[in-house]
């Protein structure tokens, strides 16, 4: 039976329960995928087990195939068994997710007789196999020693697999291979994870450090040695900067003492010698920045010149003489070039009339200068003449900096005699402003208790007036009294004592409610009309809503609202005619002292 017979492979692929394919006579495997020297007509029946032409050399599953061209599997033969493709109108197997570091895979669907031997012979193809776990129920996991071996291994799912040519069921079963969970590779995963990072970690720091500008020298501490030394460095144009760092350090080390103070000011005085020479350097660059301007202003010019001369050219020959006898392509390039010179001509044009008009903004500014100074006819200073004015500057600067500290030492010297003389003067005025204190509040007593003192002698002026009114009733019926007594006597004896004592109980009780209704009159003779009645009513409720009092202003502002004709003064002379009604209380202290009226009605029905 030849290995491309499709009679043959119906047959054995039938006695699987397989699908036949490639019955139409079609070549099951392609001789573009064959292994040269490869003899087709090797049998099954031979035991020579021939080499899978799928293989790169001598492995056993080739590489899986881009995922845009769905391959074609193929039969694949081992020396104990064979493994047969699933049907590819089938969908591919499923998987689950791919752990992350996943070297071991998970493969069921085994044959009940297949062994470690056996499956390490069709798994090994796929790369190096580093440990096997087989199950007693037809399944195991295999672990590999890098993780692109794991894809290998998951294109062998779908296979059935057939120990040598028996056809029991306990030789043959369908491969199932899906990534496995496994501690080990998930272990190994974090420990390469780490690693990573470490790496990364440290190619940051060296990138860091590369790019992390220079620490600067370190300062050398202060002695008279190393003061001569950078004296000398001072001294010394090339050598300035790098002393004046260090003179700069010790300066703010608070090296500078009464000791030390004449070697300081020595070398602060060469670091102003320095700038004379720093001036003409700044004079000697700006000479050199205006001949460099003007160098560049007269290469502008002839460019400008240049411009004008070939946009001449492309004007005469737009002219109708030479345009035409020009082709269509020509002209179409001459009216481009035209267009794009016209167009440099301009920039550059408007660059040199930006140029000028600086130069006449700074021949205006050099004017004003001069005119303000009484000097027009100097109107560029030489090198020279600009050095001395900048020594002159820094002369009058230290000038004025000893002017200022002149200034200062008086002011200080002044404020030292103030003081002295203050001492005495702060302990006088201490005492007397705790006197006065101690008035003022002495004061705000008095005012207290002189109020206190006139509302208590208003309240007892009333209870004495209404003590003289019950005292004259009082006096009064004892009067009649007397008066009936006198007159009742004469009749007793001829009367009987019953009858005497009724007619003295019906002139007593009259008398008695004559005075009460007196009495009552006179209580009730604060209120003159309606209206003050009407205003005692919405007084005593306002009033009564603000447990705390209000004073004469807040419940004028309340009472206008309802009648805009009453004044203020009407309202207080109401509360002081009811002292039984409305109380006045007094609150604060000083300046805050405040007249508050309160309802006090419901006091004195508690009280009784």
């Amino acid at each position: 039976m030849a290995v491309t017979d499709p009679a043959a492979w119906a047959t054995a692929m039938n006695n699987l329960g397989m699908v036949p394919v490639g019955l139409a006579g079609q070549q099951l495997v392609a001789d573009s995928i064959c292994v040269r020297g490869f003899d087709p007509t090797l049998s099954l029946m031979s035991r020579i087990t021939p080499l899978n032409p799928l293989l790169p050399g001598l492995g056993l599953v080739p590489q899986p195939p881009a995922a845009e061209v769905p391959g074609i599997k193929e039969i694949i033969h081992c020396k104990s068994c064979t493994l047969f493709p699933p049907n590819p109108n089938l969908p591919p197997p499923s998987t689950r997710e791919r752990p992350p570091g996943c070297k071991t895979v998970f493969v069921g669907g085994l044959p009940e007789n297949a062994t470690e031997e056996i499956i390490q012979e069709v798994f090994e193809q796929c790369g190096d196999i580093t440990a096997i776990r087989k199950s007693k129920k037809n399944f195991c996991h295999i672990r590999f020693s890098e993780e692109f071996m794991v894809d290998k291994a998951i294109y062998l799912s779908g296979y059935r697999m057939r120990l040598g040519s028996s056809t029991d069921k306990k030789d043959s079963g369908r491969l199932h291979v899906d990534f496995a969970q496994a501690r080990d590779d998930f272990y190994e995963w974090e420990c390469k994870q780490r690693m990573r990072a470490r790496e990364e970690r440290h190619r940051r720091k060296m990138e860091e450090d590369r790019m992390r500008p220079p620490s600067p020298p370190a300062v050398m501490h202060y002695s008279e040695h190393e003061a001569t030394v950078l004296a000398e460095k001072l001294k010394d144009d090339g050598k300035f900067p790098e002393a004046a760092t260090v003179l700069l350090a010790w300066v703010e080390r608070g090296e500078v003492n009464r000791r030390t103070a004449n070697q300081f000011y020595s070398m602060v005085q060469l670091a102003n010698s320095h700038v004379r020479r720093l001036m003409n350097e700044k004079a000697a660059h700006e000479q050199e920045m205006e001949q460099a301007k003007e160098n560049f202003k007269t290469a502008l010019m002839g460019i400008l010149t240049q411009f004008e001369q070939i946009v001449a050219v492309f004007n005469a020959s737009s002219r109708q003489k030479a345009w035409d006898h020009f082709s269509k392509a020509q002209r179409k390039n001459i009216d481009i070039w035209r267009k794009h010179s016209e167009e440099l001509r301009n920039a550059h044009s408007e660059q040199l009339m930006g140029i000028r008009r600086e130069e006449e903004m700074e021949m205006s500014d050099d004017d004003d200068d001069d005119d303000s100074t009484g000097n027009p006819s100097n109107k560029r200073p030489r090198v020279d003449e600009s050095a001395l004015a900048a020594q002159a500057y820094a002369l009058k600067e230290e000038n004025d900096s000893l002017r200022w500290q002149l200034d200062a030492y008086r002011n200080e010297v002044e404020l030292l005699k103030q003081e002295k003389g203050q001492l005495f003067r702060t302990e006088e005025s201490l005492t007397k402003d705790q006197q006065l204190q101690f008035l003022q509040q002495t004061l705000q007593g008095m005012q207290q208790q002189l109020l206190k003192i006139q509302e208590e002698l208003n309240h007892k002026k009333s209870e004495l007036e209404q003590a003289r009114e019950e005292h004259t009733h009082t006096q009064a019926l004892l009067k009649i009294l007397q008066e009936q007594l006198k007159k009742n006597t004469k009749e007793l004896a001829e009367t009987n004592g019953h009858n005497e004592t009724q007619e003295i109980n019906v002139m007593t009780v009259p008398l008695v409610n004559q005075d009460r209704e007196k009495n009552s009159e006179k209580r009730s003779q604060p209120l003159k009309s309606e209206k003050e009645a009407l205003l005692i009513g919405i007084i005593s409720t306002f009033l009564h809503v603000h447990p705390f009092g209000a004073n004469i202003e807040y419940l004028w502002s309340y009472m206008q609202q309802l009648d805009s004709r009453i004044s203020a003064n009407e309202i207080e002379m109401l509360l002081i005619r009811l002292p039984r009604m409305f109380k006045q209380e007094f609150s604060g202290v000083g300046a805050t002292l405040e007249k508050r009226w309160k309802f006090c009605a419901f006091e004195g029905i508690k009280t009784t």
